[in-house]
């Protein structure tokens, strides 16, 4: 049985073990876990909880995410597919996004719902939803359906195929071979794109692996460029101030009751 501790379990990731460990106490199936040691594990967590909360869905009362047993989208792809639609104002449309990740995914040939496949057909799915099937194709879905992700564990529909791969640049007849053997090498020509800002082949993955977002970052990294405050990470401190700023507006709509 795959479980986690219930800061993270009680949202949309494993079942948490607490409850079970406490279940099996005793019987002949007892874990052999110390229940003391994994509530003082989960209250360690609860402390620095706060400082992450904004990644948090807070569209729903419930916490625990039961829907996830049905679509199961992954937790990590949930918080883009959220951000996702917050940026585009439709975050009530995340159920519908949800049935169409079912749906998309088997298009495409069920590929896992794992990086970097999980996100290809997640912001597939969003963009399908806000303007109408395939409407919007991504160049990651194109190369996908083309074949240069590998074979998908089950064929690739081949009418949304032939319209995603509509005057796709690099040819409509998808690839069936490994798809290395029809990649150019790109190491060489990200280095002298990138030029003096990456430091050293880390940075230079980096840039490889995400071109824009990539190069920003090293721009932040290397001070180049100054930090938007939407990036920057919070603080316990941060998280003091917001509260104590929204219980003084509280207490001050109370007053005026």
């Amino acid at each position: 049985m795959d479980t986690c501790l219930a800061p993270f379990a009680l949202r949309t990731s494993q079942p948490a073990i607490e409850p079970i460990v406490a279940t099996l106490s005793g019987t002949t199936r007892d874990t052999g876990f110390d229940l003391n040691q994994l509530l003082e594990l989960g209250d360690y967590m609860e402390t620095v909880a706060p400082k992450y909360r904004d990644y948090l869905a807070k569209n729903t009362m419930s916490v625990i995410d039961t829907g996830v047993l049905a679509h199961q989208v992954p937790g990590g792809m949930i918080s883009n597919l959220v951000s996702q639609l917050t940026e585009a104002k439709a975050l009530d449309r995340l159920a519908e996004v949800y049935k169409d990740v079912a749906i998309t995914r088997r298009e495409l040939g069920m590929p896992p719902l794992v990086t970097p496949t999980s996100q290809i057909v997640g912001v597939q799915s969003v963009l399908n939803v806000l303007f109408g099937r395939y409407k919007m194709v991504t160049n990651e879905t194109k190369d996908l359906a083309y074949g240069l992700y590998g074979k998908t564990p089950t064929p690739v529909d081949t009418e949304v195929q032939k319209k995603i791969l509509k005057g796709f640049k690099r040819g409509e007849t998808p690839v069936t071979g490994r798809a290395a053997d029809y990649l150019e090498p790109e190491l060489e020509g990200a280095r002298k794109k990138i030029g003096d800002l990456a430091k050293d082949d880390f940075d230079l993955l980096i840039y490889a692996i995400y071109p824009t977002t990539g190069e920003q970052f090293l721009k932040w990294k290397y001070g180049l460029e100054e930090r938007p405050p939407q990036v920057m990470p919070k603080t316990l401190e941060d998280i003091r101030k917001e509260d104590k700023a929204m219980a003084a507006a509280i207490e001050q709509v109370c007053k005026t009751m």
